[in-house]
């Protein structure tokens, strides 16, 4: 399963919604997005993935985290930091 694929679902557990109802595109904010769905996901990110991401929850525009893509691509940074790349 790809990265994209694994976000897609977290992100859509998080909102009780249908993973396919999400691309890289998604605006997390008109999705339904609030703080605490930030906080969650960040977890649930961290815990799939076996990273610690360093994200400020109530400042998702200044972190450059609008979208589904966005936390992918946040989530490839943390992975290759991690590896060491």
């Amino acid at each position: 399963m790809s990265n994209l694929e694994k976000i897609k679902q977290i992100v859509a557990k998080q909102l009780g919604r249908d993973p396919e109802e999400f691309d890289e595109s998604t605006n997390l904010a008109e999705a339904g997005y609030e703080s605490l769905d930030v906080i969650e996901t960040i977890f649930a990110v961290e815990e799939e993935f076996d990273i610690s991401v360093n994200f400020q929850a109530n400042d998702m525009d200044a972190a450059g985290v609008q979208t589904v893509g966005d936390i992918v691509k946040l989530v490839e940074a943390e992975v290759a930091k991690k590896a060491g790349r």
